[in-house]
């Protein structure tokens, strides 16, 4: 029922109109000329914690605290008293007592009284405190979706231009190209699951396929945030792809140990060490591959800190170290 449908209501027939104004559940006020309560509705008393005896005959702008004493509202008000104009979702926001920080729309109607030509106004409340957060919530997620929309393609087109391609077939490539999309997409969906940012069960599901040749030897029992957990992953899935096709994970005994542990001080960070073992001897490489150049641009960019790659004669050896405060 809007604020034009109570006005037919009381100008029709003023004792019945009341007793239905008092079933609605939007809080209505009703004030005389001088924008004193005349009436109220119990809506509006259970809405705001307030007595029907204490609030009658008071002036509508000193109620509370002095909510609603906003100089334009009382301008809208009065102006409504003299000719046929309305109020029409005047906001406002303030702390109320007992309910605390609310955001009210505020709508008002004259109304001539049908039996003595007297003027009163006729003011319904409606709390929006609740459908203004959510759409607050509901527009940030909108724009998030987008930006990191936007992000993925963007890395899905760099990894698609800038993965090697001389030198391998074209299954290998589309392969390679598919397992850092499968591994990017991954990483993005863990952003919005709390759940994946648990360390030592991210560190898990990775050992989990290589049935015992990669191992966690050390790991706090520590909770990153979304988006460290989802960098930490691409670069994990760099580093194990490299182990699968150049280094320990590619031939018969070869093996990877990983430790994790976390610096102390003021600012605490993540080590995360990756160590190769029993695999083809590995000497650096004239210019850094793309996969190198991935891993040390998410360490940088991404989680604030810096990855350190080794090429060592028994293996490839790894530190990854960010700042946890970042996430």
């Amino acid at each position: 029922m809007t604020l034009e449908d109570l006005y037919r209501l009381l100008r029709a027939g003023h004792v019945q109109a009341q007793g239905i104004v008092d079933t609605i559940g939007v809080p209505v006020v009703v004030l005389d000329e001088a924008l004193c309560v005349v009436n109220t509705n119990p809506a509006f008393l259970e809405t705001f914690r307030v007595n029907r005896d204490d609030i009658i005959g008071q002036n509508f702008l000193h109620l509370g605290n002095g909510q609603w004493n906003s100089p334009e509202l009382a301008e809208l008000l009065r102006r409504v008293i003299p000719r046929s104009t309305a109020v029409v979702d005047y906001e406002v926001v303030h702390d109320f007592p007992h309910i605390g920080t609310r955001t009210m729309l505020v709508s008002a109607r004259r109304l001539v009284h049908p039996d003595n030509n007297s003027t009163l106004v006729l003011v319904a409340i409606d709390d929006v405190t609740d459908q203004r957060s959510r759409q607050t919530r509901q527009d940030i997620l909108a724009s998030e979706i987008r930006h990191r929309f936007k992000n993925f393609l963007s890395l899905v087109s760099s990894l698609a231009r800038q993965s090697p391609a001389d030198g391998v077939t074209a299954a290998e490539y589309r392969d390679t190209l598919l397992g850092r999309i499968d591994a990017l997409a991954e990483a993005e969906l863990s952003v919005f699951d709390e759940d994946k940012g648990d360390l030592p069960a991210l560190l898990g599901r990775l050992t989990t396929p290589y049935e015992g040749r990669v191992s966690l030897e050390a790991c706090p029992p520590l909770q990153l945030a979304p988006r460290q957990a989802a960098s930490l992953s691409m670069i994990l899935h760099e580093l194990a792809t490299n182990a699968t096709k150049y280094g320990a994970l590619s031939v018969k005994g070869g093996r990877v140990l990983i430790r994790a542990h976390v610096s102390g001080g003021e600012s605490p960070e993540l080590h995360l060490e990756w160590h190769e073992h029993d695999g083809p001897r590995m000497d650096a490489p004239a210019h850094p591959g793309f996969g190198s150049r991935l891993i040390q641009m998410i360490a940088s960019q991404q989680l604030g800190g810096h990855a350190d790659l080794r090429f060592e004669p028994k293996g490839l050896a790894a530190e990854v170290v960010f700042p946890l405060a970042a996430g």
